[in-house]
């Protein structure tokens, strides 16, 4: 089971993005979904998440900033980023989530986010 999130790209420090997560429905209905994102020569982080209930989670750095939403009718999620700045560079993942501490059951393929000052 795989997710795909698709959207990264360049943009310049102060611009957004919306990384789109197309999931199959077995690793949407019964999960909620994260967000992950690991820059080079760095861990990989938990940015937000939300449960199929809609409550969300998110990291300290990006509150404010990034928004995260899912479709139940079509079986999406997407993660709004605004106001970039050149530390959220990074590869970015979704998952299907087990809980809002970011316990991840399937994992999708990243994307690249780059962020130029």
């Amino acid at each position: 089971v795989q997710l795909q999130a698709s959207g990264g790209g360049l943009v310049q420090a102060g611009g957004s993005l919306r990384l789109p997560c197309a999931a199959p429905e077995r690793a949407f209905r019964s999960y909620g979904t994260g967000w992950f994102r690991q820059a080079p020569g760095k861990e990989r982080e938990y940015v937000a998440g939300m449960t199929w209930r809609g409550v969300t989670y998110y990291k300290d750095s990006v509150q404010g900033r990034f928004t995260i939403s899912r479709d139940s009718d079509k079986n999406t999620a997407s993660l709004q980023m605004n106001n970039l700045k050149p530390e959220d560079t990074a590869v970015y993942f979704c998952a299907a989530i087990l809980d809002l501490r970011g316990n991840a059951r399937y994992w999708g393929q990243g994307t690249q986010v780059t962020v130029s000052s």
